[in-house]
């Protein structure tokens, strides 16, 4: 069963984007677009990896990942946070609330998949 991977980000082009590269790597995709949708989605069926932007309407993904991490249920779930931001204090923030890790943007399609595999397919880590 190919492992399901969560993409809540409001840029329709990334969203996009992500879909494509994240099926072509043979994940399932399932999108969120904004922080309730995310939230609501993984209370539905948790995936096995968020791709969690933190700038979004509603909710942003620093209150997803810190109201997911809340959760006993989801402490374990990787969520990598996406953004454009890119100061050592947004990356503090991202994963003093729990993030997994923190990639930002513009970013490498190969990297981002392999970051993706990093916490999906230990196993296969370099």
């Amino acid at each position: 069963m190919k492992p399901t991977i969560l993409v809540a980000d409001d840029e329709p082009s990334i969203v996009l984007s992500l879909q494509v590269l994240l099926q072509k790597a043979g994940f399932d995709v399932r999108i969120a677009r904004n922080g309730e949708e995310a939230l609501q989605s993984v209370e539905a069926s948790p995936p096995d990896l968020i791709l969690l932007d933190a700038m979004m309407p509603k909710r942003d993904g620093f209150d997803v990942c810190q109201s997911l991490r809340a959760n006993p249920a989801h402490r374990n779930l990787p969520i990598i946070m996406l953004t454009a931001k890119s100061r050592d204090v947004e990356r503090q923030k991202g994963m003093a609330l729990g993030a997994t890790d923190y990639v930002t943007k513009p970013f490498s399609t190969r990297d981002l998949v392999a970051t993706v595999r990093k916490y999906l397919e230990p196993e296969a880590a370099p």
